[in-house]
């Protein structure tokens, strides 16, 4: 198919539009012309020179990814932006960016991999920015100690040496978890929001400072499992959707370990 087809595919499964005025990545193509022929697809978490190289390697027509390269427009195309646009034209790779919409997707985002790969159900959206969610909430099976889901945590893609992931935990919350809020990346700036909504504790990707007492106070858990080990599970659900759509898939793993 051609690359305007299956970027209009992607955009309307992951409600892309819904995202343009919260967002400040350029979603959906980046780089490419809309005739290209896509015949093979490459998956990464980002554009980097290693995964647009590996993504060439692997003959891929398109890198689909969740960090891209335009953030809100370029000033100028110079420095290491220059030199992965160079990257992608030299090798005829066309790419493809879901930021937030591939975040807050109840299916097939990240945070619904997360949700997923805890044990949660009766899932709800969760982390409201603007008018949308990039997040999920939801209940286990039965009540969870802290430890339990830091196992869980730990083994997802995320270091570099393809090590288990370690997750710092701030463990503040009750000794028995039932509800968790879930935001993938860099979502401590939803801590309130988790509290307010009955979570006794939060699962995100990095810290900040300041989580370490607002969660202390609100006597909530927070799970920092790594910005990159969270947000694996979208490209891969999208992965597995091209492969569905008759394409030929590869992912490129590249954990960075934060």
């Amino acid at each position: 198919m051609q690359l305007s087809e299956y970027a209009r595919r992607l955009d309307d499964e992951l409600d892309t539009a819904a995202y343009a005025d919260v967002d400040a990545s350029a979603n959906g193509v980046q780089i490419g012309p809309d005739d290209a022929e896509v015949e093979r697809v490459a998956f990464a978490v980002d554009a980097a020179q290693a995964t647009i190289e590996a993504a060439g390697e692997a003959d891929a027509d398109v890198l689909v990814v969740h960090h891209g390269i335009s953030w809100g427009g370029f000033d100028r195309l110079t420095g290491s932006t220059y030199d992965r646009v160079e990257a992608l034209i030299e090798r005829d790779l066309a790419l493809y960016v879901s930021h937030l919409p591939l975040d807050g997707h109840a299916d097939l985002g990240n945070a619904a991999g997360v949700a997923g790969a805890v044990g949660l159900d009766d899932r709800e959206p969760f982390g409201g920015i603007g008018p949308v969610t990039i997040g999920t909430i939801g209940g286990l099976d039965a009540p969870r100690s802290a430890e339990s889901i830091r196992e869980a945590l730990d083994d997802f893609e995320g270091q570099p040496d393809g090590e288990a992931s370690p997750t710092r935990v701030l463990d503040f919350g009750p000794d028995e978890i039932e509800r968790v809020a879930v935001v993938t990346g860099s979502g401590v700036d939803w801590l309130d929001e988790a509290v307010e909504a009955g979570a006794d504790a939060l699962i995100t990707g990095e810290g900040k400072g300041k989580a370490y007492h607002e969660a202390r106070e609100a006597g909530i858990t927070v799970f920092l499992a790594g910005h990159y080990a969270t947000e694996t599970f979208g490209v891969r659900s999208l992965k597995s959707l091209s492969a569905e759509w008759g394409l030929e898939t590869e992912y490129v793993s590249h954990p960075t370990g934060l």
